[in-house]
């Protein structure tokens, strides 16, 4: 037989069970893994007075050499007796139940299985003559510790924030939901990357339907390889043409503990800090962690503000536009008069110099955000304070453009989600068009056309806009505005459906 078709054999084994021959076994292993460095083969010799070939592999690096050496080669090593009358299978048993002392065993018998346990950090026992691997959980990885949130800071609230472990993740939402009730449905995606997914939700709260259709996507899904959230996110939204998130993500363990609390379902996804949440609401990327520690009343004027700014991050230069080009009477003569003095010499109309200005300030935050911190903050300084200046004194643009790109820079900067602020500063551009050709009309057609397209969305079956369209009066305690935490007694009707009331003492 040729080496290619050995090569070919070998290759078709790896779908196939275990062979009772320890030498092929390893052979097989090794050229599945192209004969890589860093997969550790230990072959050795146990029992006495009958000595049986043993072999023991796994992922150097991905492995704990300490529970190796001390939980799995120590405890087979010492006093193992094999007699003559003593069969395989008993072998077998004896070192599950006698020998290896780490916390979690299992039995595998294809060759998908063990080289996928190798890979994910596993140890594998084999034994000549048993055509059986035994699978020893010996994980170590090198990840990241927990750390304050990078992109959803807080003045009051926990200071940690989920790593790029799953277990991690897992283990810090179940510290703050000791719950029997708490489930975690698992997945593998990916082809090639073998990535674990998690799907949590509360048995009990969380909508049955809901929780089927998380897992029919997910299981759904058809590609090589998952290295982010990101890639299962766009997979899994329900519409794929859409400016705007449909699906919530947070780095936080307490803001994920809340949306279960609340009936929605989180998605871990190892290798990433970002946890995802279904289904999502617009309202949900306007709310902050922080609105539920502090007084209600301060919580729901910051909600405002935020609505408002909101607000002013997709129109105001779109409104300046038209405002100064074709419905000036609508101006105060006095501020007319400054303005119009400020534009004297300025080459371009108002919607040039607005796109301008624009498209400025969004290269110098890309161009912050992608430099290192201790020279990201002196870029925007820099770009803040000398280009504008020196934009305006040049006579390129005007002192009231710079004053409506600023403020719509800062406005942008209110949103706790940073998904909706892309959608924000990408539609913003469009509406500046309207605003050019038609006036505080194209404007009104532009948001008209917007609110049609947001009632229009789903997220998991969910309305978008709701408790907006469709109306839910029960549901307004905990959307423009947040009432105080003894009238918080309900979940969202929509979501939750099972059991909408929390607490035993409120049903």
């Amino acid at each position: 037989m040729s080496n290619a078709e050995n090569d070919n054999l070998l290759e078709n084994k790896t779908i196939t069970s275990l062979s009772t021959s320890l030498l092929e076994n390893i052979k097989t292993i090794q050229n599945s893994l192209g004969n890589s460095n860093d997969i550790i083969i230990r072959e050795f010799l146990v029992g006495k007075p009958m000595e049986i070939p043993i072999a023991i592999i796994y992922t150097d690096g991905l492995a704990d050499n300490t529970s190796i050496n001390d939980f799995v080669l120590e405890s087979i090593m010492s006093n193992f007796e094999v007699t003559s009358e003593t069969t395989l299978q008993e072998i077998a048993i004896r070192l599950k139940a006698y020998c290896i002392t780490v916390g979690s065993i299992k039995d595998i018998a294809d060759f998908s299985s063990l080289l996928n346990a190798i890979l994910s950090g596993e140890t594998i026992l084999l034994i000549d003559g048993l055509a059986i691997g035994i699978s020893t959980s010996t994980k170590h990885f090198k990840d990241r510790a927990i750390t304050e949130p990078v992109t959803e800071a807080v003045i009051r609230g926990p200071r940690e924030s989920f790593t790029e472990t799953l277990r991690t993740n897992t283990a810090l939402i179940r510290r703050k939901i000791k719950s029997p009730n708490l489930w975690i449905k698992s997945r593998v995606i990916g082809e090639v990357t073998q990535t674990e997914i998690a799907v949590m939700y509360i048995n009990g709260i969380a909508n049955e339907k809901i929780v089927k259709e998380v897992l029919h996507r997910l299981d759904q899904i058809d590609i090589d390889g998952i290295l982010e959230s990101g890639y299962i996110e766009q997979l899994i939204q329900d519409s794929k043409f859409t400016l705007f998130p449909t699906i919530y993500n947070s780095e936080r363990p307490d803001v994920i503990a809340g949306e279960l609390l609340e009936g929605k379902i989180a998605i871990l996804v190892d290798g990433t800090p970002f946890v995802l949440i279904v289904p999502a609401l617009f309202t949900s990327f306007l709310q902050s962690a922080e609105d539920y520690y502090q007084s209600a009343f301060i919580s729901s004027f910051i909600r405002l503000i935020r609505f408002i700014g909101i607000s002013l991050a997709l129109v105001a230069p779109s409104l300046y536009i038209s405002l100064t080009t074709f419905h000036q009477e609508m101006l105060p003569t006095s501020l007319l008069i400054s303005i119009y003095a400020q534009r004297e010499g300025v080459p371009f109309p108002a919607f040039v110099e607005a796109l301008i200005m624009e498209i400025a300030f969004e290269v110098l935050r890309e161009a912050g955000l992608r430099m290192p911190r201790m020279i990201g903050s002196a870029i925007s300084i820099v770009g803040t304070l000398i280009i504008g200046q020196a934009a305006v004194e040049a006579g390129i643009v005007s002192a009231a453009m710079v004053i409506i790109v600023a403020l719509t820079a800062i406005c942008s900067f209110l949103f706790p989600a940073y998904g909706l602020s892309n959608s924000i500063r990408i539609l913003r551009f469009p509406l500046m068009g309207l605003a050019a050709m038609f006036g505080l009309f194209g404007i009104f057609v532009g948001i008209m056309l917007l609110i049609i397209h947001l009632c229009s969305l789903r997220s998991f079956g969910v309305p978008y806009m709701s408790p907006y369209a469709p109306l839910i009066p029960k549901d307004q305690k905990d959307a423009l505005i947040v009432l105080p935490r003894g009238s918080l007694l309900t979940r969202p009707r929509l979501i939750s459906q099972i059991n909408n009331v929390r607490g035993r003492k409120n049903r």
